[in-house]
């Protein structure tokens, strides 16, 4: 048993740290770093967000496929997760202003 554990340590020490990633829609890879995810059981639509609080960054998983929004407020990012309905939100208040917090290649990954 104690051997057992002790292999196991020493695995854990000898493998590397590895961050994880996730390909963003027209952007590819970004890490997750920077970012406090949460999957989001209570939506069908919305299966996860991450949120940077001090780049204002969020990346949104809707359907299987991230999604990312730019200089979005917290504000705006408080009433997105305690919506009622998560999916709409989005769809009326993020998809829709698209355009408004799209990333630009001056955005950090």
């Amino acid at each position: 048993m104690i051997r057992s554990v002790a292999a196991m340590l020493a695995l854990l020490c000898m493998s590397p740290v590895t961050t994880e990633s996730v390909e963003v829609r027209g952007r590819g890879a970004v890490g997750l770093e920077p970012f406090a995810c949460t999957d989001t059981p209570r939506s069908t639509v919305v299966q996860r967000v991450c949120y940077d609080t001090e780049r204002r960054h969020l990346l949104v998983n809707v359907g299987g496929a991230y999604a990312e929004f730019c200089r979005l407020p917290a504000a705006t990012f408080q009433a997105f997760v305690t919506a009622p309905s998560m999916g709409r939100f989005y769809r009326q208040h993020l998809a829709s202003a698209e355009a408004q917090f799209a990333c630009s290649d001056t955005d950090e990954n």
